[in-house]
């Protein structure tokens, strides 16, 4: 069971990745200080003092970043591969009792997967934001993204099972709201 709770807690986190790629190392970093959270061998650096400033300053540049409309969609051009690679290293570092090939096959394929789904329906949601509002509501779709990010890393931590449920449902409804929407008829065109 306590393998099945941590590739849940990895995949929470690695789905978190895709709204906000430090969010989840600074909640991983302050669960593993603050004793609810074990490990994998290798990553303990992730606790330490140096570690959580960074996550903590990276987490503030990045939210902020994505404040500012045009720039965020600069911002998610780095932000994609690297949600993915995030996404792979979180759930490695929360899988403990696993042989590392296994893990390390499912952290790329699933963390990895994972995370690339959200941040994809992420671009495609701020790429509509900034189409039809001309970027005047981005702040808000970044509010919301950062919002999601520590909820679900959080909720990840505290509950496993639930965060992974979330996220998946999270991914499914977005990705069907906005890449997989019928073509609206040409203007003009009875319907």
């Amino acid at each position: 069971m306590d393998t099945l709770l941590n590739v849940a807690l990895g995949l929470g986190l690695a789905a978190a990745c895709g709204f906000r790629v430090f969010v989840p190392f600074l909640v991983m970093s302050l669960a593993v200080r603050g004793g609810y959270l074990e490990l994998s061998s290798g990553f303990a650096w992730v606790g330490s003092d140096a570690a959580l400033v960074a996550f903590a300053i990276a987490t503030g540049l990045e939210i902020a970043g994505y404040f500012i409309p045009w720039v965020d969609n600069m911002l998610d051009m780095i932000a994609s591969p690297a949600a993915i690679v995030a996404g792979v290293v979180v759930t490695a570092a929360v899988i403990t009792d696993m042989d590392p090939l296994w893990k390390w096959t499912l952290a790329v394929i699933a963390g990895g997967g994972l995370a690339s789904t959200t941040q994809a329906v992420t671009v495609a949601g701020r790429g509509v934001s900034s189409m039809t509002t001309l970027g005047f509501a981005n702040p808000a779709v970044a509010a919301g993204e950062a919002v999601g990010s520590f909820s679900l890393s959080a909720l990840a931590v505290a509950r496993p099972l639930l965060a992974l449920a979330v996220g998946l449902s999270i991914g499914f409804l977005l990705a069907r709201q906005l890449l997989f929407r019928p073509p609206r008829p040409a203007h003009g065109v009875a319907a």
